[in-house]
């Protein structure tokens, strides 16, 4: 009986997990459709948003939104923040009580409200409205709405299916209002060249900083460069990487330009030869042209090509200038790091 009851109980919960792999796989398809009509309606409305906020020289960009819509102004404020457009979130309530005096002339304000009629976004409509120097941007689904009314620039979010029974909860359309600010953002960071370096400066911590460690932030420098002179014999070049203690020497001439490298299993496989070693000189036996890459590049980079290539180390140059080493980097250097 009670093998009869677990039989039956096991029975119930692999037809429950069926249905709930269903629900979850139409949410997405949902939320996946919309995004296309979103694609589709990429146009000259989204291009004069661009134009609008890359024109905000002297203003600030100030999103809101109430509720759900709220939360994602919140999100696309910090976006645009973190990638080179400066923003802040107003919260709409707030806004009515006196945070109506953080708009000032010369702004671009980003309401963000699915039927464009939430009473608490009516204040701020109206107070940007007086002030012909404060550019309105409206993002709403609904086209006779007072958001997209008053809006200077317009921007008119397809209509989508909500998921869910009864498709009234936000989700289809959080989901387009979301896609919209990455896409905004990215367009205003590419126009404005904000590139990797940039975006190291704003995330000094977390997980994602170590991801944008660069070679300039773990490489070698000065007196702790593995430097040689070409023209020094095979026996001082022993010496000199034992002392340095990295297994490297770079080598480079009387006009400090780099002109090649070698390693101490280069110099233990000359000497298992048997050739006379001691008084010859390392110009002879060197690696011409060394691996050299930019300091700027992610550290992460320079791994892979370490990997790829099956070396430990690389010189580093700056400005296109590969015989100019400054720097020196190890695979430790980087495994240390935590970068992999």
């Amino acid at each position: 009986m009670i093998w009869h009851l677990s039989e039956t109980i096991y029975g119930r919960i692999k037809m429950i997990d069926k249905r709930i792999l269903k629900i979850a796989k139409n949410v997405i398809k949902l939320e996946r459709e919309s995004l296309k009509k979103l694609q589709s309606s990429i146009g000259s409305s989204f291009e004069n948003i661009i134009k609008t906020i890359l024109n905000c020289k002297n203003g600030k960009i100030i999103v809101s939104g109430v509720g759900k819509s709220g939360i994602i102004a919140n999100k696309w404020s910090a976006t645009l923040s973190s990638t080179g457009t400066p923003s802040f979130f107003l919260d709409a309530s707030n806004a009515s009580h006196g945070d109506m005096g953080k708009i000032t002339s010369g702004d671009v304000v980003i309401l963000i409200s699915l039927s464009g009629e939430s009473n608490e976004l009516k204040n701020i409509i109206q107070f940007t409205s007086r002030n012909k120097n404060i550019k309105l941007i409206g993002v709403t689904s609904k086209k006779d709405s007072s958001l997209y009314k008053n809006a200077d620039v317009k921007f008119l979010l397809p209509n989508v299916k909500e998921a869910g029974p009864g498709s009234f909860v936000p989700t289809s359309s959080t989901t387009v209002q979301m896609a919209l600010g990455d896409a905004i953002a990215m367009t205003c960071m590419t126009y404005k060249k904000f590139g990797i370096l940039d975006f190291k400066k704003f995330h000094p911590s977390g997980s994602l900083s170590v991801k944008l460690r660069t070679v300039e932030d773990l490489m070698l420098v000065g007196s702790k460069i593995p430097f040689a002179h070409e023209n020094i014999s095979m026996k001082v070049a022993l010496k000199k990487i034992s002392k340095k203690g990295l297994g490297t020497l770079i080598l480079k001439n009387n006009t400090n330009s780099t002109k090649g490298i070698i390693t101490d299993g280069d110099l233990k496989r000359l000497s298992i030869k048997g050739r006379e070693f001691s008084e010859l000189k390392i110009k002879k036996v060197m690696k011409k042209n060394p691996i050299s890459v930019d300091k700027n590049i992610l550290a992460a980079q320079a791994l892979s090509i370490m990997n790829s290539k099956k070396i430990t180390s690389l010189c580093v140059h700056q400005n296109k200038k590969k015989n100019k080493t400054i720097g020196f980097i190890h695979i430790h250097n980087i495994i240390s790091a935590n970068i992999t």
